[in-house]
């Protein structure tokens, strides 16, 4: 029989008092691993807006945390790609430039120590040698000048 304010003894306001519960954050919560308190206290004390909604800094945090997702698992590609084990500014720089969509939203930002993505212009790449009597040279496709 289980009554409004009984414990399961039945024995009401005896026992061991008040069950201490241990707080659980709103970043685990959210299933996230950014702070979502620390993300929530920046929004209040930046200004941006007389109010902050309680869903506004969870969504900014799983934003946050899936860019970095993104962005480290790319450099750690371009790492392994390198035969390194250690992600330095470098791999990120190479990571962000490659990817189209990351390139866009950051196109703006320089990369301490990133250096430049490898790029030689066409045009001072020299001339190809191919092998004569393939179709489509030069010597074949175009008419001579002869009359």
């Amino acid at each position: 029989m289980s009554g409004k304010g009984k414990s399961e003894g039945g024995k009401a306001g005896r026992g061991k008092g008040k069950k201490s519960t241990k707080s659980v954050t709103r970043s685990s919560r959210a299933g996230l691993q950014f702070p979502v308190g620390r993300l929530s206290r920046f929004l209040k004390d930046g200004r941006y807006a007389a109010r902050v909604g309680g869903g506004a800094p969870v969504y900014l945090a799983a934003v946050l945390e899936y860019l970095a997702a993104e962005i480290l698992e790319l450099a750690g590609n371009a790492a392994r790609d390198n035969k390194k084990s250690r992600i330095v500014p470098r791999h990120i720089q190479l990571a962000i430039r490659n990817d189209e969509e990351l390139n866009k939203l950051l196109s703006d930002v320089t990369i301490a120590q990133g250096g430049v993505l490898p790029n030689i212009h066409q045009s001072l790449l020299p001339k190809g040698t191919g092998k004569p009597g393939k179709a489509g040279e030069k010597g074949e496709t175009e008419p001579s000048q002869e009359v």
